[in-house]
């Protein structure tokens, strides 16, 4: 720390170059840069604060007309709004006493078209059942047609001998072939 103190010591003992030197000396260099700056600032900046708060005060000034015209825009709306509802008021009023009645008759429509609504369910709910009755029906013909279709195949197989298999199935052929000449 004692180098750094000489070091700026040092510097205050430097020759002067003819009339032109540097003035090291901190304290006094800072006071004389400090009043230049201000003076520099308080002449030139003194329009443009000067500027600056005009405007500033100029929107302030504006926000404060708009504000009041606003207030007085939402005064007449609130009247308005006021009016129409005093206005709704009444007739909710007229359609509470005319609405009992028109309660009751939608109730009986609702009622009405429920029933025939419950109705056309029984009906598709019958049709259901005897499409689904009817097919049931189908496929156990089916499954019995096709066990009786193994038992006499099962049947034959068991009856049937290589010889008079070989006759049916040629007496089947000729039977196809002289069909076949017919068609032709």
């Amino acid at each position: 720390m004692k180098n750094v103190t000489d070091s700026f010591v040092s510097l205050g003992h430097w020759p002067f170059a003819g009339s032109f030197g540097f003035n090291t000396d901190i304290l006094s260099t800072n006071l004389i840069n400090l009043s230049v700056v201000l003076g520099v600032l308080i002449f030139f900046g003194k329009g443009v604060l000067s500027d600056l708060l005009d405007n500033r005060k100029q929107r302030i000034l504006n926000t404060i007309r708009n504000s009041e015209e606003l207030r007085g825009g939402a005064i007449e709306r609130l009247e308005k709004a006021r009016a129409r509802l005093r206005k709704v008021e009444m007739e909710a009023d007229q359609f509470r006493v005319n609405g009992y009645s028109e309660i009751e008759r939608k109730k009986w429509n609702l009622i009405n078209s429920t029933s025939k609504t419950l109705e056309q369910l029984e009906n598709y709910k019958n049709e259901t059942i005897q499409f689904e009755q009817q097919r049931a029906i189908n496929q156990v013909r089916q499954r019995v047609f096709q066990e009786a279709l193994r038992g006499a195949l099962g049947t034959l197989n068991s009856c049937l001998n290589n010889e008079l298999h070989l006759r049916t199935i040629s007496a089947n052929i000729d039977m196809l072939g002289s069909m076949k000449e017919i068609t032709d």
